[in-house]
């Protein structure tokens, strides 16, 4: 693969400690994105808040469209995490934010996104669509089409795929290797929320579905292994 978009759920950053940043969990997330960055892939993150913020829990009560720019700014602060501990190992990151916060990350724009790209920057998007009412899934979707990704990479924490039902409830679910978009939505699966998935599924954006804490299963997905579970048009649904 040459240019992926990688999305990173906020909780990753927070390890067993469940809320806010553990540095030993966001070093061995920077460590897997610095190996997967080494081998020359363009790498462009968007990551959630869901270690500061989610807007049904904490937003309860408030006005929905407040209790989205409050998520909105967790992004951004989770963002500039990521980018410090990238940075520390030497890797070369740009956070770009869909809100404007010019003191501490460039304002979105995507000929400047593609620019740092090329020049094998690490670009991690904070901010996630600047719009209330739509998730961190769908600006993962809207930014990887925009950057013109191969592959939306959906990492999972202790979940190698997509399973016919929650495998640590049912021991019996079966692992999906592939599936077509049709099924995802017909069988009700959770993998992005239904506007992420039907915007892929239009414009035939392919996602993949992996254990990103299983050492170098990143890697090996950029080398063209099939890790996970693929999702996409040109697909047959298939049980691993």
């Amino acid at each position: 693969m040459k240019r992926v978009l990688l999305k990173l759920s906020g909780e990753f950053l927070s390890g067993e400690q469940g809320f806010g940043v553990s540095s030993d969990s966001t070093k061995a997330l920077a460590q897997e994105v610095a190996a997967a960055h080494s081998r020359g892939v363009q790498l462009a993150v968007v990551v959630g808040a869901g270690n500061f913020w989610r807007g049904a829990q904490q937003g309860a009560g408030m006005d929905p469209a407040t209790a989205d720019y409050v998520g909105m700014m967790a992004t951004i602060m989770n963002a500039v995490v990521l980018q410090d501990a990238l940075e520390q190992i030497g890797v070369d990151t740009r956070v770009q934010t869909s809100i404007e916060v010019k003191e501490i990350a460039e304002p979105y724009i995507r000929r400047r996104t593609l620019r740092h790209l090329e020049k094998g920057r690490v670009v991690i998007f904070g901010g996630g669509t600047g719009n209330p009412f739509f998730t961190t899934d769908t600006a993962a979707a809207l930014r990887s089409l925009e950057i013109d990704a191969e592959c939306v990479l959906m990492a999972k924490n202790k979940v190698d795929g997509i399973y016919t039902a929650d495998p640590q409830k049912e021991p019996d679910a079966k692992k999906y290797k592939t599936l077509s978009y049709m099924d995802v939505i017909n069988k009700g699966l959770k993998v992005m929320d239904t506007t992420a998935i039907t915007l892929c599924m239009e414009k035939n954006m392919a996602i993949n579905v992996f254990d990103i804490f299983a050492e170098g299963n990143l890697g090996r997905l950029l080398s063209g292994e099939h890790i996970g579970t693929r999702i996409n048009n040109d697909v047959e649904t298939e049980l691993a």
